[in-house]
């Protein structure tokens, strides 16, 4: 349960171009619980030809439909913790690799190609071109893991939700959202993209109802992290460091939705606190704070960062950064030897250096 919390669940209004809230609820039951394990898939990349030797841990994957003989690209389609299988010959100099790998979320079942596709290219977190195949096969399809059902309580409806789920409008519902509240009823934090599957009066307040939605829980590290913030920004600093990694990077949701305050001046100087900083996503969130203060946000990856520095997250370039106890990142943040790894402190250096922040290590 989430006692405490109230939900807000937002979709599009009655011409589907604009967003509006769609219900408010008290609760939200079986939010929390651990993810199932990714389901991973085999594929068999027909035809492939390969720029360079594919190792056997190929990680991330990004496969390009080339719409036309020229090599025009068109959507892309990913695939996660990739690994080669097998191998067997395709005839004309070419093979057939059979790879498994986790098909990345809020995708199609399948790469989207074009009438005139001449094949895909397959590339890997760095933008390297790998090879191309003529065709993506999945061999053997697996059983889709059931959905996963939260309950929704105490819930005053709203607009065009209100309109079907009353059986007074039979269309289709389109986009949905649903964001956590803290005690001020301004928004705390995303919790999910919610299917409604099921609506029927509450159970414990008259004219409000019960909604059944399907949709990915919520890790619950997420319920110990969503207390801190029921208030607002916490006025406390590195109140992340209790936590892991994961519960690190989830921190960093409540902490973009309440980023305000105008940009400080070009030229000024910030003290980042490096006592917890043991993984990357503990760098972020004291990044974040070094800026911001406490609860403070400036980027969740290092493509976030640049944004930032950009303007509207608190600085502009350049400014100094003095990153005090240094060494724990050091020692904490080495090389590892894993494909698509975290940053590295050598490297989140000069990542902060080319973009013109001047550090400091302190």
């Amino acid at each position: 349960m989430t006692a405490g919390t109230r939900f807000a669940l937002w979709g599009e209004n009655e011409d589907r171009y604009e967003e509006r809230l769609w219900a408010l609820c008290e609760e939200a039951e079986n939010l929390f619980a651990e993810p199932p394990a990714p389901v991973r898939r085999r594929y068999e990349l027909r035809g492939f030809t390969a720029e360079t030797e594919l190792p056997a841990a190929l990680g991330f994957l990004v496969l390009t439909p080339l719409q036309d003989r020229g090599g025009t690209p068109a959507r892309e389609w990913y695939l996660e913790d990739a690994r080669v299988l097998a191998t067997r010959p395709g005839g004309a100099s070419r093979t057939h690799v059979t790879i498994e790998a986790v098909r990345s979320d809020h995708q199609p079942p399948h790469p989207a190609g074009a009438p005139l596709a001449a094949g895909f290219s397959l590339s890997d977190h760095q933008d390297r071109i790998l090879g191309h195949f003529r065709e993506l096969a999945e061999v053997l399809p697996v059983e889709e893991p059931p959905p996963h059902s939260v309950r929704l309580l105490g819930c005053t409806l709203h607009g065009p939700l209100r309109e079907v789920l009353e059986g007074r409008d039979e269309r289709p519902l389109g986009y949905r959202r649903l964001d956590a509240l803290d005690a001020r009823g301004e928004v705390l934090a995303p919790a999910g993209n919610p299917h409604v599957v099921d609506c029927r009066p509450s159970s414990r307040t008259p004219d409000r109802y019960d909604l059944t939605v399907h949709m990915e829980p919520q890790p619950p590290v997420v319920a110990e992290i969503w207390p801190l913030w029921s208030e607002g920004r916490p006025a406390v600093p590195s109140l992340w460091a209790r936590f892991d990694g994961e519960g690190r990077a989830r921190w960093l949701d409540p902490a973009l939705e309440h980023r305000d305050g105008p940009d400080r001046p070009a030229g000024s100087t910030h003290h980042l606190d490096g006592r917890h900083v043991t993984d990357v996503e503990g760098f972020f969130c004291a990044l974040g704070e070094a800026v911001n203060g406490p609860g403070g946000y400036f980027g969740r990856c290092l493509n976030g960062v640049a944004d930032a520095l950009g303007g509207g997250f608190g600085a502009t370039r350049p400014f100094t950064l003095v990153w005090h106890d240094h060494e724990v990142a050091r020692r904490c943040l080495g090389p590892q030897p894993l494909t698509g790894r975290p940053a590295t402190f050598h490297e989140l250096l000069g990542f902060l250096r080319e973009e013109g922040v001047e550090v400091v290590l302190a």
